[in-house]
């Protein structure tokens, strides 16, 4: 054979092994996304994810502190982010407090680590609006550990969170709503304690009804999709009475209230509540 022939022959049998090993590169190239979108693990990262987990945890011998975010959440993503951060600057807070605390009294005296849990919750959502119910638990060694029970309210267009202000109209005179609000903690008081004296709006003694735009509150869901029948108020542990009472959650029906709703909010309203008055949660 040529030996200028020969050498032809290899050039072009290695340029033809060199094109298919190419276009298989190609090929798994063109292979590999579409094996990566296959996959759960792939489908089920989303940018709220990525943004700020779904719970935080940790334990030291002087704090164990814990946060728990509901899946509702993440579909907002700029409060999902915003509140995780939040959330873990305070629990990173009270086990900085608990180890001070601590080691300034010399040792824990057998007492056993202090403990924050916060669970955050879906309460309801409107079209416009997000609502979340959060509750924490909190035992810094006194003689009883203490559950505070917040909402967290967030417009959905406008990407903040908004308020007892921002709900109803400026200026409104919410008398109508106190009232009710304060007739309907009566009646649990009653239920929950026969015997006890009722209380009044700014009245006088140890305790009186809060005023509804100083109270924590939810949206409470009813019997219309999407929609919001009412208000929900959280009334702390000694607010309106002693510790051994504990808390009420009280609801309250949108229709002793919709005239006074700021107009951009009236549409997220409608329906009937399950239940009016005393719906604090039961153990067990």
């Amino acid at each position: 054979m040529n030996p200028q022939t020969g050498l032809t022959r290899a050039l072009l049998i290695a340029a033809a092994v060199g094109a298919t090993l190419a276009a298989c590169n190609r090929e798994q190239e063109k292979a590999a996304p579409a094996a990566a979108d296959a996959g759960q693990p792939a489908a089920a990262v989303t940018t709220a994810d990525a943004a700020a987990p779904m719970a935080y945890e940790t334990k030291t011998p002087f704090a164990n502190v814990s946060l728990t975010l509901p899946v509702a959440i993440k579909s907002q993503g700029d409060l999902h982010a915003a509140l995780y951060a939040e959330e873990v600057r305070k629990l990173r807070q009270f086990v900085e407090g608990a180890q001070a605390d601590r080691t300034e009294a010399g040792g824990d005296g057998g007492m056993p680590p202090f403990e924050n849990t916060v669970t955050i919750s879906g309460a309801a959502e409107t079209g416009k609006l997000l609502s979340l119910k959060r509750v924490a638990f909190d035992f810094s060694g006194g003689a009883h550990p203490n559950t505070l029970t917040s909402g967290i309210l967030w417009d959905k267009a406008l990407k903040r969170r908004i308020g007892f202000a921002d709900l109803f109209k400026r200026g409104a005179d919410t008398t109508i709503l106190d009232q009710a609000l304060c007739s309907a903690i009566n009646t649990a008081k009653r239920a929950r304690s026969p015997g006890s004296a009722g209380l009044t709006l700014g009245g006088g003694g140890e305790w009186s009804c809060p005023k509804a735009a100083s109270t924590e509150f939810v949206l409470t869901p009813g019997d219309q999709s999407g929609k919001a029948a009412g208000l929900t108020f959280l009334i702390g542990p000694y607010q309106v009475g002693p510790y051994v009472e504990g808390a009420y959650e009280i609801a309250i029906p949108a229709s002793s209230f919709r005239s006074l709703l700021s107009t951009p909010y009236i549409g997220e309203f409608g329906g009937a509540l399950a239940k009016a008055g005393d719906v604090t949660p039961t153990a067990g």
